[in-house]
C-alpha cells in the first residue's frame, strides 16, 4: 500500500488488539500517560516566565525606562525560541535513531535545571549586568530542552495510536502543551492573589520556578521504564540506506505551524501584560482570565482532534484561519474598550474556542506530514524553527509595534497575517487524516 492511499475501512478501537498484545497495550497506555505528563510539566515551567515578565523587567534590567526593561525581557524570551530548532535537531536525531524514549528523559531534566537556576539568580541590583546574562543562559538552556520535547512527544503519542484515533491520540501533546501554560498561568495568579503586591514583587515571583524543578525527578520516574512502539523498534533494527528528501517537508511544516503558535503566543502567552497595560486591568485579574481562556481552549481540544479524526484534518484547520483573519480585530477592540472583567474573560473564552478548533487536529496532521524513520526529526525542527521564527519574538514584536505606530491594536494585524501564510501551505499539503500512517 503506498503512502497516500486510503484505508479500505475506518478501523474500530479493537483494531489495537490486532496490532498489539496485551502487554504492549499496557505498555501503550503507560507510554502515553509518561509523555502526556511530562509535557504538562515541562510547558509549565517553559510558560511561566511570560506571565511574571512585567516583574523579572524590573528585576533583571536597569531601574529607569519601564518599556526598555519590558522589551529587554521579552526579548530574553525570544531569544530562548532560538535554541529551540538546535535542540530539535539534536534531541530530534537522537529519537530517530536511538528511539523516543532516551530523547524524552533528557529534555525534561534539562528543563527542571534552567528552571530552578530562574528561581534563584540574583537581581540585577545585586550583581549588575551577570543577572541579565545568566537569565539569558537560563532561558537558552530551557529552550534548547523545550526543541526536543514536543517534537518527540507528539511522534510518541502518533506511533501508540490506532488508525483513526491519531486526531484524538495526537491531541493530548496540545492539550498537555496547553495544560502545562494553564499551570504557569494558575499558580502565578494563586501566588500573586494570595500575597501582597510588595511580597510578589519582591520574591514571591520565584516560586513558581522553584515548584517547577520538581518535574526532574516526576519525569524521570514516569519515563525511564517506557517502550518504544513496534512498529519504531522495526525501524531502528533496520534502517534504510536511502535518504528522503525532507527539505520541503521542513518548509510545509514552518509555514503550517506559523498562524498555530503566532495566535498562542499573542492571544494567550503575551494577554496578561497586555490586559494589564492596556485594558487597566489588575495582575490577578489578567492572569484569572487568561486562565479561564486556557481552560476553555484545554476541554475543546480533544474533542476537534477526535472529530479530524471523522471528517479530516483540513476543513478544521481552515476553518479556524478564516475565523482568525475575521474575528481578532472586532474582539481585541472590546478589550480597548474600558470592557468589564466578565466581557474580558467572555473574548478570552471566544479565542480559546477558536483556537481549538487548529489546535485540537495540528498536531497529528504535522506528524503525519513525516514518516516513521524522519519524523521525530523533522516534526521538531519545522515546528522549532516555526515557534522561533513567529511564535517566541510575537510578544516582543507585538509591544514593538505598539510603540511605533501609537496603536494598542496593532499587534491583531500581525495574527491576520499568519493566519493568511497557513492557509496558503495547507493549500498544498493533501488531506492525511484518513490515511494510514507509514
Amino acid at each position: 500500500m503506498n503512502e497516500n492511499s486510503l484505508s479500505p475501512q475506518r478501523p474500530a478501537d479493537a483494531a489495537l488488539d490486532v496490532r498489539i498484545s496485551k502487554p504492549e497495550k499496557k505498555a501503550a497506555l503507560h507510554a502515553v500517560f509518561a509523555a502526556a505528563i511530562g509535557n504538562i510539566l515541562e510547558w509549565y515551567d517553559f510558560s511561566v516566565y511570560a506571565f511574571v515578565a512585567p516583574i523579572l523587567a524590573r528585576h533583571y534590567f536597569p531601574k529607569g525606562d519601564g518599556l526598555t526593561a519590558l522589551l529587554g525581557t521579552f526579548a530574553i524570551f525570544g531569544v530562548g525560541f532560538l535554541m529551540r530548532p538546535l535542540g530539535g535537531l539534536w534531541f530530534g536525531h537522537m529519537a530517530n535513531t536511538r528511539g523516543r524514549k532516551g530523547a524524552l528523559t533528557m529534555t525534561i531534566i534539562l528543563m527542571a535545571f534552567s528552571t530552578i537556576a530562574i528561581g534563584v539568580i540574583p537581581s540585577y541590583e545585586d550583581i549588575g549586568i551577570a543577572a541579565s546574562i545568566l537569565m539569558l543562559l537560563a532561558r537558552l538552556l530551557q529552550g534548547f530542552s523545550a526543541g526536543g520535547e514536543w517534537g518527540s512527544a507528539n511522534a510518541f503519542l502518533v506511533e501508540w495510536a490506532p488508525d483513526g484515533r491519531r486526531g484524538v491520540y495526537a491531541s493530548f501533546a496540545q492539550v498537555t502543551t496547553v495544560g502545562g501554560t494553564l499551570l504557569g498561568s494558575a499558580v502565578a495568579a494563586s501566588f500573586s492573589s494570595a500575597l501582597s503586591g510588595a511580597s510578589f514583587e519582591s520574591w514571591g515571583w520565584r516560586i513558581p520556578f522553584l515548584i517547577g524543578g520538581l518535574i526532574g525527578p516526576i519525569g524521570f520516574y514516569m519515563r525511564r521504564n517506557v517502550v518504544e512502539n513496534a512498529t519504531l523498534r522495526a525501524t531502528l533494527e533496520h534502517p534504510s540506506p536511502h535518504r528522503e528528501p525532507q527539505l520541503k517537508k521542513i518548509m510545509q511544516a514552518i509555514g503550517f505551524t506559523v498562524v498555530w503558535v503566532v495566535s498562542h503566543y499573542i492571544l494567550l502567552h503575551y494577554m496578561p501584560t497586555y490586559l494589564v497595560r492596556y485594558s487597566h486591568l489588575s495582575r490577578s485579574q489578567a492572569l484569572w482570565s487568561d486562565s479561564i481562556g486556557l481552560l476553555v481552549l484545554i476541554v475543546c481540544i480533544p474533542f476537534t482532534g477526535a472529530l479530524s479524526d471523522r471528517i479530516g484534518r483540513k476543513p478544521l484547520l481552515i476553518a479556524c484561519c478564516l475565523m482568525l483573519i475575521v474575528l481578532p480585530y472586532p474582539l481585541v477592540h472590546v478589550l480597548l474598550s474600558g470592557a468589564s472583567f466578565g466581557a474580558v474573560i467572555a473574548v478570552q473564552v471566544v479565542f480559546g474556542i477558536v483556537l481549538s478548533a487548529y489546535s485540537g487536529p495540528a498536531p497529528a496532521a504535522i506528524a503525519e506530514i513525516f514518516s516513521t524513520r524522519n519524523r521525530s526529526v523533522g516534526m521538531s525542527v519545522g515546528y522549532s524553527i516555526g515557534v522561533a521564527i513567529f511564535g517566541g519574538f510575537a510578544p516582543f514584536v507585538a509591544t514593538l509595534l505598539i510603540e511605533q505606530t501609537h496603536s494598542p491594536i496593532s499587534p491583531v494585524f500581525c495574527v491576520i497575517a499568519a493566519a493568511v501564510v497557513s492557509m496558503l501551505t495547507l493549500a498544498s499539503l493533501p488531506e492525511t487524516g484518513l490515511k494510514r500512517l507509514r
